[in-house]
């Protein structure tokens, strides 16, 4: 708590009550309130987790909308309180079949991704990538862990490693949020704008990344509105995304104590339908 107020000490807003939210891996939430209003102050005591603080300068300086930011330090960042605007609400659940809601935040990615090619040619070199994850060790790693080490769809892999970092190398990129649910998004109460906040995930890679984890959330119908909307994708980079994601989650799920559930369907494609993946890529190469 003594580091909140030194923030807000640094931030220099007079506040009358003060609520934790969160307190989680390294992130602290609170809401803060004044006589006439209320904010959320999100204070980073991990140094790395800071970044976005930058992610926010970053989509401001593009144009990209984000959740209004009042103040921020190296280590803290004032935003509005989405629960008492006026204008906007927090994402619910049922927005994941709500094709209109689905049109408004394809906006939002469309914005994010075609201003973000140019960023990232120019500044991109010590953003996050989640494909960094797609390595030979990494996937040593994996079968070590999970006690796959004889599964054929590994070595067939292997095999095409090379071929496949390649065209991952040489795969165009732009700003991806890599993080989408509805908990992470701000809806206007009547539609005509959606945006995600959250950006501590935020990073480079290729479009199709972000489609992916946009599509698989939302409904069958709401996912066909958001795809109309955004304008469609590389066929290649889908393929090559077929693979390399099965790869960065099993990594990201194994590096964890306890096994997370929902990496468990990802082992069962290991044996089903990664070989097939593997096998259209190869039209790619």
């Amino acid at each position: 708590m003594n580091d909140i107020y030194e923030e807000l000490k640094r931030i220099r807003i007079l506040w009358d009550s003060l609520t934790i939210l969160r307190n989680k891996a390294g992130i602290t939430v609170a809401r803060v309130e004044t006589d006439s209003k209320s904010y959320v102050l999100k204070y980073f005591q991990d140094q790395s987790f800071r970044r976005e603080i930058r992610n926010y300068r970053i989509l401001s300086s593009l144009g990209i909308p984000t959740m209004k930011v009042i103040d921020r330090t190296d280590s803290a960042i004032l935003l509005e309180d989405i629960a008492c605007s006026s204008v906007y609400r927090l994402g619910s659940r049922e927005d994941m079949a709500d094709q209109e809601v689905a049109r408004r935040i394809a906006v939002w990615y469309q914005q994010l991704h075609n201003r973000g090619f140019s960023y990232v040619a120019q500044n991109g070199s010590d953003l996050y990538d989640e494909s960094d994850c797609f390595t030979l060790e990494n996937i040593a790693f994996i079968k070590e862990k999970t006690g796959t080490q004889n599964v054929s769809a590994w070595r067939a892999l292997e095999r095409r490693f090379d071929a496949i970092s390649a065209m991952l190398c040489n795969t165009r990129r732009t700003l991806t949020y890599n993080d989408f649910y509805y908990t992470n998004m701000m809806v206007a109460k009547d539609k005509s704008s959606a945006l995600m906040f959250d950006y501590n995930l935020l990073g480079k890679g290729y479009v199709y990344t972000d489609l992916r984890n946009v599509m698989s959330s939302l409904s069958a119908e709401a996912g066909n509105t958001f795809l109309e909307e955004y304008g469609g994708y590389d066929p290649a980079e889908a393929a090559l995304d077929g693979v390399v994601s099965v790869v960065v989650a099993l990594y990201q799920a194994c590096q964890r104590e306890t096994f997370p559930s929902w990496a468990r369907c990802l082992m069962q494609e290991i044996d089903t339908t990664f070989p097939g993946k593997i096998e259209r890529l190869e039209g790619y190469l």
